[in-house]
């Protein structure tokens, strides 16, 4: 039986469009939805699922969504499906999954099974990308905003541009430093084609740490175009470690952010790990 995990909130709040694919879903008796109406909530349909005998779960989401349901299934041998339908959607962009959900939906049903490496920090996982500093600063803006979609935001990057104040961290036990942002990189992007690690394979066993270093605004204005171009790894500001453990002394209350959603350090150590092939994807 096929469980269908949806947040009827993700992305642009399509309502037409989000009709539609409940009637594709339903148009099969044997699958199982499940409506999440509050953070974490996802969590818990997916243990659900599990107990209910799911063959295949299916994530109908953004990044955040998709995080909630493959952290419960990182390790088990249920395939996580996907229907990307948040305002960056990461994940699915790296793996190639349709952002139409009509395809993604044929997808999520009969696509191959591929294993995908897992990263941690502080052993909570995460799929596609994580970060402090400015990436994290945008992303809390960006949660108390209205509006989603990738307009609001670069609305939001532009607006945290001008008030933002570089972190100081200290990587691996090296020398305090203030840098602009560090990310940690399993996948290729933060979504909408927006490439922090252009290299980042998600099957090869490693993380990459990507460290922006002090920047201006025209400098940081240069780099958010190659963002987009895919060619961050030119700019001599910007320095990539593979990795599979690392340890940042950072802050406690802090901003951060796993797969796009906002949170805040719970301590001044974030321990980075990676377990790799440990999540069956559908592809």
């Amino acid at each position: 039986m096929f469980h269908f995990i949806i947040n009827p909130k993700a992305g642009s709040k399509n309502k037409a469009k989000y009709t539609k694919l409940i009637h594709l879903i339903k148009s099969n008796s044997s699958h199982f939805i499940w409506e999440t109406t509050e953070p974490l909530e996802a969590v818990a349909f997916t243990q659900k699922a599990i107990e209910k005998g799911a063959t295949r779960i299916i994530a109908v989401g953004g990044d955040g969504t998709i995080n909630e349901v493959a952290s419960v299934l990182v390790g088990k041998a249920i395939p996580l499906g996907i229907i990307p339908v948040g305002s960056g959607n990461g994940l699915a962009r790296h793996l190639n999954i349709p952002l139409d959900y009509k395809k993604a939906f044929q997808k999520a049903l009969v696509g191959a099974s591929i294993k995908i490496d897992v990263g941690h920090i502080n052993h909570r996982p995460f799929f596609c990308t994580a970060g402090i500093g400015f990436d994290a600063a945008v992303a809390h803006r960006f949660a108390n905003t209205k509006g989603r979609g990738l307009i609001n935001y670069m609305k939001a990057t532009v607006i945290t541009l001008f008030k933002y104040k570089p972190i100081q961290v200290c990587i691996n036990n090296s020398a305090m430093e203030k840098v602009f942002s560090l990310s940690i990189a399993n996948a290729n992007q933060f979504g909408n084609d927006a490439f922090i690690s252009p290299f980042s394979n998600i099957q090869d066993g490693q993380l990459e740490l990507v460290k922006i270093g002090l920047l201006n605004k025209l400098e940081a204005a240069i780099l958010a175009v190659r963002l987009f171009k895919k060619n961050i790894h030119h700019s001599k500001n910007v320095h990539f470690q593979a990795c599979t453990h690392a340890s940042i002394h950072y802050a406690k209350n802090a901003p951060i952010h796993i797969d796009g959603e906002n949170l805040l350090t719970d301590n001044e150590l974030l321990k980075i790990s990676i377990s790799p092939l440990a999540l069956t994807v559908i592809v």
